[in-house]
């Protein structure tokens, strides 16, 4: 029997029309997610850019797809060119537009080719990698809701691993896409001098009081938190005010379930 060796993407439903689209050949771990309405669908994220995601959106959905861009990282937006209609909060525009802020090309392309499981599509080539760069068609601002068809999409501005960076929340199922901002099994990053220590707690501390969330969906490891992880956050928040660890430079701290590095 021919080897057959594993595909880039796993692709696991979240239920009949939510999708999580991931890649665990890479380090990272990342994960994007296919949210399908009535009148038309939204990718959160496109990932990496190792491999076509389209690919795999052409096959679970017909309808017209928007991109929700939680943050201008390249491991988010690696498949942004495939797509037309691509929204970001109005605080990453300019990274989205003219670069990423904080990190070299070279970084970038040592972090998108190490440490790598899988096999690697042919068609990617680590040392011609660049991160996507374009005009969005819609610029998010906190509170937007997006309607895709008989579900909607709330949007909170939650700044902190970069300005723009946002979180997405089901009304409906209540799954809470929260990015790069909670997800458990690394460290949340908030050390590059892009980010801010103070913005991400109360990020955190935002997220956490929203009383609907049935599922925490983050971008990396582990796929779905369950809320009671909230309480967690609470308390760690308070402990890092309290101490005065909010700033860079003050290293790893490590609660129940995650961990955050400024």
């Amino acid at each position: 029997m021919k080897y057959m060796p594993p595909p880039w993407f796993t692709v696991q439903a979240l239920d009949d029309m939510t999708f999580a689209i991931s890649e665990y050949g890479h380090w990272e771990k990342v994960h994007s997610f296919l949210v399908i309405g009535d009148k038309r669908a939204a990718l959160i994220d496109t990932g990496l850019g190792i491999d076509s995601i389209k690919r795999i959106t052409d096959r679970l959905t017909n309808l017209p797809i928007i991109v929700l861009t939680t943050h201008v990282h390249a491991d988010h937006i690696g498949g942004h060119g495939e797509f037309d209609r691509i929204y970001v909060h109005r605080d990453d525009a300019d990274w989205l537009i003219n670069g990423i802020q904080g990190l070299s090309l070279k970084q970038i392309r040592k972090d998108i080719s190490r440490d790598i499981t899988r096999p690697l599509p042919g068609s990617f080539d680590p040392s011609t990698y660049r991160p996507y760069q374009g005009t969005p068609a819609r610029l998010l601002t906190d509170g937007d809701t997006i309607d895709i068809g008989n579900r909607r999409l709330d949007v909170y501005h939650t700044p902190g691993h970069s300005p723009g960076h946002i979180s997405i929340l089901d009304q409906a199922r209540g799954y809470l896409f929260t990015g790069d901002l909670l997800y458990s099994g690394t460290p949340i990053y908030a050390f590059y001098p892009s980010t801010n220590p103070e913005d991400l707690v109360n990020s955190l501390e935002r997220i956490a009081k929203i009383q609907q969330v049935s599922k925490i969906y983050g971008s990396h490891n582990q796929l779905g938190l369950e809320p009671d992880m909230f309480m967690e956050v609470l308390a760690a928040t308070q402990y890092l005010k309290g101490n005065d660890l909010v700033k860079h430079g003050t290293g790893i701290h490590t609660f129940k379930g995650f961990s955050i590095q400024f």
